[in-house]
């Protein structure tokens, strides 16, 4: 009986000896808070794109996705087609995006100009320049007035998109475009030739809308149709119809027609031609 007593006690010694020791070897280490400095090229990918590791400043050609963007309004906030930044960003559902997410808006095979050095730039400054010539107006033919500067932008090769009356002028920081008075199913014609980027429904406030690029710059809209004949990828030229006339998302018949420049809406009758 007695070595019965000694040899649980001598056990129950053992044990503790062990659990103290696994106590010790399984201890978690306390977790650190560490502030981690990430270049902002540098991405980690999800499911639907890319995303910024950080949440420091957005670097120069990314955009961070804001609540209630669409890969859509993204596009034509910055004058792109929509399926050639699903292309950089590696998005296969434009439907999912993130708030925070941070997407490419310039071609990433598009590379800035490289910064001069310091010394090269400093010898560069030092070299003694010579001031340019201004160069002398070309003489004017005889009974010929020299042509004026012109600051509004040529309207040339642009034309009217619908035959109603403007009811909406544009105004900066206020409508990004004109309205158009008309009656249900009139023609909608494309402004300028280019091809449709956008065709659809996707975007708040503008009903059925088809969006047409031009050229690396500028962008033409067109919205409330009632319906839409043509589709994303379609060349179209100047003059063609494009949509019938209509009033999605909006009270009554018009057509809402906004031109881009770079993304940044621009006065339509800048570029329409006078009536």
């Amino acid at each position: 009986m007695h070595n019965n007593k000694i040899f649980l006690h001598l056990s129950a010694a053992v044990i503790c000896v062990l659990l103290v020791g696994c106590a010790q070897k399984g201890r978690v280490a306390p977790v650190e808070s560490r502030s981690v400095t990430v270049d902002p090229e540098l991405e980690q990918r999800s499911a639907s794109g890319m995303r910024l590791m950080n949440a420091g400043p957005v670097p120069d050609g990314f955009y961070r996705v804001k609540r209630g963007d669409t890969l859509a309004s993204i596009a034509l906030e910055h004058g792109l087609d929509w399926r050639e930044m699903a292309q950089w960003n590696q998005i296969t559902d434009p439907n999912l995006i993130d708030v925070g997410q941070l997407l490419r808006i310039r071609d990433p095979k598009l590379r800035l100009p490289t910064k001069k050095s310091a010394p090269a730039a400093q010898a560069q400054a030092a070299q003694p320049t010579t001031p340019p010539t201004a160069a002398k107006p070309a003489d004017a033919a005889p009974g010929q007035a020299p042509a004026a500067a012109s600051a509004s932008p040529v309207a040339s090769g642009w034309r009217w998109p619908s035959n109603g009356q403007v009811v909406s002028q544009f105004s900066e920081g206020g409508r990004k475009g004109i309205a158009i008075a008309g009656a249900p199913g009139e023609a909608v014609f494309a402004a300028e030739t280019g091809k449709v980027v956008y065709a659809g429904n996707g975007l708040r406030g503008y009903g059925n809308l088809v969006i047409v690029k031009h050229d690396n710059d500028l962008l033409s809209a067109y919205a409330h149709n009632r319906n839409i004949l043509v589709k994303e990828g379609q060349l179209v030229k100047r003059g063609q119809q494009i949509a019938e006339l209509g009033m999605t998302d909006a009270d009554k018949p018009m057509l809402h027609f906004e031109i881009r420049k770079a993304g940044k809406p621009v006065d339509p009758l800048g570029y329409l031609p006078n009536r």
